[in-house]
């Protein structure tokens, strides 16, 4: 039997990473995959989704500047998109195995074992796999979960990877559908009705059980967004219940019950059922062993699990399922085991990224979970028609929204880039919030010019009332308010 010093089960981001960084360690380590390297944060999530997005954004700019650039009535392949979504895949897998390969020999000493293969913790310190005709159990000291998830379906509801697809289904597509029923208006439902929408081939159907999409955003990002989506045909079921769905004649009709109890059934080609996922953990733990389980997933107290040698990271625990968060949480976990972290392991100051018309990026609290939280609050909002980079981009369309403490210290809460290159934004903003600063760090700094950028330097000059656009000139463009728990008051008269 091999002996090694940690046993990763799950090569998706979390695995990985969490396998790279004990080798810093000098560990010997196993990292077992059952199905294909990388995850589904390659092959059906972040890289394969958004690679469909970005081609997806050029071909809106194509529809919408077509007469201005004689491209009128284009038509898109969905083969020959399909096909560079696929190298995109291939080329990051590639790239991961490559490394994963030669890493022994680059390191001059084995320390490293990719086995791929369906993994099962049957003892405090074995792992049994099974796979490729060569079944063996291998004694590790320490044990990392890092199996990630799987979209979450519903007994009722007729999914079959064919007409009714899930999000790791979609790849079976063959051709822009001519409509479908996206079912659920998450992130990933957004996501999935912008980029069929963007290529203007697929009238797409919203379901939203809710008065507004994505309801754990602030009430002028999703504005921004709906509005986008209507214009490009979106037909959003707002304050809906979907209560029938079935395949017939290889189409799907599905009728909704609304929130004045009344009925209305529609048939769409294809369906895509996206209610979020669920922790992939069946069939990986003997009962003996002792790993608390909820609900939502693995419990875990900051990567440990109950099981004093056997850890849990990424999706398959109850944190935030992200791809930065499942690496962050893999490498964490291994300096628990072997050293001492540099760094808490804090969630307050993760950037995320909505992949949306246009992109939404984040960190720290919006407006609702400030209220939740019971903060009296100052906010800024600075529309994009003040930034020179967005007029140079030709493209106005969003906002900044900086939120700070309703004190003289004005530490930064949380902010929300709606616009062009909003995911490039962030991440000083996400540094300051990690370090419980002040946006006046941010506002006498020389920013790149011109760069979305310097936005967010405006508004930590409007905060502090000294700013090169004065509010209360360009009110339609600039809010400045602070929140006092009971309503909104202006900050600039």
């Amino acid at each position: 039997m091999k002996k090694f010093d940690v046993c990763v089960i799950g090569g998706g981001p979390a695995g990985y990473a969490a396998a790279m960084r004990a080798i810093d360690f000098g560990k010997r380590v196993a990292l077992v995959e059952k199905n294909k390297l990388g995850g589904a944060g390659i092959h059906q999530g972040a890289l394969w989704s958004k690679t469909w997005w970005e081609i997806s954004r050029e071909a809106r700019m194509i529809n919408l500047h077509g007469n201005t650039l004689n491209l009128n009535n284009t038509e898109f392949s969905f083969e020959k998109v399909k096909g560079e979504v696929a190298q995109a895949v291939e080329q990051r897998v590639s790239l991961l195995t490559h490394h994963m390969e030669n890493i022994n020999l680059g390191l001059g000493e084995e320390l490293f074992e990719y086995i791929h293969g369906t993994a099962k913790v049957t003892g405090k310190n074995t792992v049994d796999i099974v796979g490729n005709g060569q079944d063996k159990t291998i004694e590790a000291d320490y044990i990392i979960l890092a199996t990630g998830s799987v979209p979450r379906k519903l007994p009722h509801l007729p999914i079959d990877e064919e007409t009714v697809f899930t999000s790791d289904g979609l790849s079976n597509l063959t051709k822009f559908p001519k409509s479908i029923v996206i079912v659920g208006a998450g992130v990933i439902g957004c996501e999935f009705a912008t980029i069929f929408s963007n290529f203007g081939h697929t009238k797409v159907h919203l379901i939203d059980k809710g008065d507004r999409i994505l309801p754990f955003e602030d009430e002028d990002v999703v504005k921004v967004i709906e509005k986008n989506l209507e214009k490009k045909g979106v037909l959003i079921h707002r304050n809906s219940q979907l209560i029938d769905m079935k395949v017939d004649e290889g189409e799907v009709v599905y009728i909704l019950e609304y929130d004045d109890g009344t009925k209305e059934s529609f048939r769409v080609e294809k369906g895509l059922i996206s209610i979020g996922r669920i922790p992939q953990y069946d069939n990986l733990l003997d009962d003996n062993i002792g790993v608390e389980v909820d609900s939502r997933g693995i419990k875990d107290d900051l990567t440990k699990t109950s099981a004093s040698n056997i850890y849990a990271v990424g999706d398959i625990t109850a944190d935030i399922s992200l791809v930065n968060v499942g690496e962050l949480e893999g490498r964490y976990a291994v300096e628990r085991i072997f050293g001492k972290p540099e760094q808490p392991l804090i969630y307050k100051n993760i950037s995320t990224i909505m992949f949306l018309d246009p992109e939404i990026a984040g960190v720290g609290m919006n407006e609702i979970q400030a209220k939740e939280a019971g903060l009296q609050y100052k906010m800024v909002s600075l529309n994009y028609e003040t930034i020179t980079r967005a007029t140079a981009m030709r493209n106005t369309e969003g906002f900044i929204k900086v939120i700070v403490t309703n004190d003289d210290d004005m530490n930064i809460l949380g902010m929300r880039v709606v616009g062009e290159h909003a995911s490039s934004a962030i991440q000083a903003v996400a540094l300051l919030i990690s370090q419980d600063k002040s946006i006046k760090e941010l506002a006498e700094l020389i920013h790149p010019h011109p760069s979305i950028i310097e936005g967010i330097q405006e508004c930590g000059r409007i905060l502090m009332g000294k700013p090169l656009f004065k509010p209360r000139v360009l009110r339609s463009a600039i809010r400045c308010q602070v929140w006092d728990g009971k309503g909104y008051q202006d900050l600039v008269k």
